[in-house]
């Protein structure tokens, strides 16, 4: 039997987790500069009850620091968090952190764990992820990396260009995919390394002015230019930084899919809230039909979207890679999240517009969710791709039965 019931325990945290967001957080929401967060003292402040109400870090394991909740836990908490872009970053499981921090507890070594993971934990620090690069670099396919690192003595030496580092500005550090070798089969292998801000080599060029905020540290256009780091700041071993991308990336994708899906929750709400209160021609909009069409079709994606998230959750806590679910997750939910919005802010007409409402704020911010992490046609090339693949495993496999299939198809 499929149970879908929540423990006590996670019921009780999700209620004390919205009643935080909304007691708490939401209330800081004015304070808040779109491209730069909230001033330092607020943040710490905010920080310090999220700490006290037993909130913070959630994602993170107990020794560290965290409440070491698992993917399906996660996903009902991420999903409070994320009904303001405040409360991730109150809660210290905003995006790039969240997912740097999982990878590192993964992967990297108990002095780098010291180093790196236990000040960005304690959230003295920020960090970013260096993967993709300009044009004709590493975007959607990362055959085309072209950043490289080269060994020289005990030295490894990186060179290469970043583009679109989300918080790279004022990071503390940077995890750098590159170049380092050829693997067995002659594809080009990659390694993850452990870079400080303030090394010579390294050098945030600009923030990219964009669409969306892009939260603190905003979007940078990075570089590494004879970048010289000891062999301690390889992560994991050498040569496997593709493996690590993957540790890192599909557990990351279902967690912007966790955030996002509070962002428009939330939006939905306003939205309903602003239809039962509004009068128009002679009647509230709520009873108007086309604006119920409205109301039902979020409804019913905001219900998918929550079922595919949990479920891609419940196959990674189970130990399987998820790699199919989290990207049919990911580009559903990166959609329908835009259409919620969109509808919110539809419905609210030139109050969705203004900044009376966060719905403006909301619709600039979730429209790159349908290209950061893997655009929705790249995730739709792959699913098929799997699909195509195991049907053709499956006929040579029973050649009769696929046989029997095609011809009564025929």
């Amino acid at each position: 039997m499929i149970d879908f019931s929540l423990p006590p325990e996670l019921a009780d945290l999700r209620e004390r987790t919205a009643a935080f967001v909304r007691d708490e957080v939401i209330p800081q929401e004015p304070y808040m500069d779109e491209h730069d967060g909230l001033p330092q003292d607020r943040l710490d402040a905010l920080r310090a009850r999220a700490r006290a109400a037993g909130l913070y870090a959630p994602h993170v394991p107990r020794e560290w620091g965290g409440l070491g909740l698992g993917m399906r836990e996660m996903a009902v908490v991420f999903e409070q968090a994320g009904r303001s872009l405040l409360g991730p970053v109150a809660l210290n499981c905003a995006a790039p952190d969240e997912g740097n921090m999982h990878l590192l507890h993964v992967v990297a070594t108990e002095a780098q764990k010291e180093r790196y993971l236990r000040p960005l934990v304690e959230g003295t620090i920020r960090s970013c992820f260096s993967m993709t690069e300009p044009h004709p670099g590493a975007g959607s396919d990362p055959a085309l990396l072209r950043t490289r690192a080269d060994k020289r003595g005990d030295r490894w030496v990186i060179n290469g260009d970043k583009w679109y580092i989300s918080g790279a500005g004022g990071a503390a550090f940077t995890i750098c995919m590159a170049l380092t070798g050829e693997r067995l089969d002659g594809r080009a292998g990659a390694t993850m390394f452990l870079v400080d801000a303030g090394n010579p080599g390294y050098r945030v060029i600009r923030q990219i002015p964009s669409l969306d905020a892009g939260g603190a540290g905003g979007h940078c256009e990075v570089e590494f230019r004879d970048c010289e780091v000891g062999e301690d700041a390889v992560l994991g071993e050498v040569g496997q930084g593709f493996a690590y991308a993957q540790v890192r990336l599909a557990p990351a994708r279902l967690t912007h899919c966790m955030r996002w899906l509070g962002v428009a929750q939330r939006a939905h709400e306003i939205a309903v809230d602003y239809a039962n209160g509004r009068e128009s021609f002679g009647k509230p909009l709520a009873q108007h039909q086309m604006v119920q069409q409205l109301i039902a079709d979020s409804a019913m994606e905001l219900h998918a979207a929550r079922l595919m998230i949990w479920h891609a959750a419940w196959v990674i806590d189970g130990g399987g890679q998820a790699r199919q679910e989290t990207s049919m997750a990911k580009t559903y939910v990166s959609e329908a999240v835009g259409r919620v919005v969109d509808r919110a802010l539809q419905i609210c007409g030139s109050h969705g517009v203004s900044t009376d409402l966060p719905l403006a704020m909301f619709y600039r911010n979730v429209r790159p969710f349908r290209i950061y992490d893997g655009p929705s046609e790249v995730h739709r090339m792959v699913i098929a791709q799997r699909i195509l693949r195991d049907a053709a495993r499956a006929r040579e496999a029973a050649p009769a039965a696929s046989e029997a299939i095609a011809g009564a198809i025929g």
